[in-house]
């Protein structure tokens, strides 16, 4: 548990081959079901400051109380995933502590001279920040908002993995404007 931000919630792992990646995760490590969305709706994109339209896959599924994220981007948009890339990386790029008071959460961090890298907003009250700094290969941190419909598909996912069988590894992401 972090003393500022409390529990580490997610693991993001960029990958080369979503499709492979969820493959590996849900038949040689057991965890699942994945939720997929092919295109995240990203809504306010900005990689240092600037705006900028980009085209990123997700997965998601839990293993308990950590949701794991698998991220593909499919374009050559500037951003922390392909920095993480083209320095020659793959794995595990991030975690992310979430939030449902995001504007505290987020000056608390500011104030503490953390710098944002890369933000955006996947539904409404679902903002995000990646903090600029990498101290060693998987420790961007992530600052998410969960606090309107991206809350209620996490709470979807960690039940979904909870009564997980092993049937339908993937699954259609819900609709977030349907939430």
């Amino acid at each position: 548990m972090s003393r500022f931000l409390g529990e580490i919630k997610q693991l993001g792992y960029v990958v080369e081959d979503i499709e492979a990646a969820m493959k590996y995760w849900t038949e040689v490590l057991g965890v699942g079901p994945f939720y997929y969305m092919e295109r995240v709706p990203l809504k306010n994109y900005r990689y240092k400051g600037e705006a900028y339209d980009i085209h990123n896959s997700v997965a998601l599924a839990n293993s308990g109380g950590v949701q794991v994220e698998l991220i593909q981007q499919r374009s050559d948009t500037p951003s922390m995933y392909r920095d993480f890339m083209r320095g020659g990386r793959t794995g595990l790029q991030h975690l992310a502590y979430w939030t449902e008071d995001f504007d505290r959460d987020l000056q608390s961090l500011l104030d503490q001279g953390w710098k944002v890298g890369m933000s955006g907003e996947v539904g409404e009250r679902g903002r995000f920040v990646y903090f600029e700094t990498e101290y060693h290969p998987g420790t961007v941190i992530e600052l998410s908002e969960v606090a309107g419909p991206k809350g209620k598909v996490f709470r979807i996912i960690r039940e979904a993995a909870e009564q997980w069988d092993g049937s339908e590894p993937v699954r259609a992401f819900p609709d977030l404007s349907k939430m």
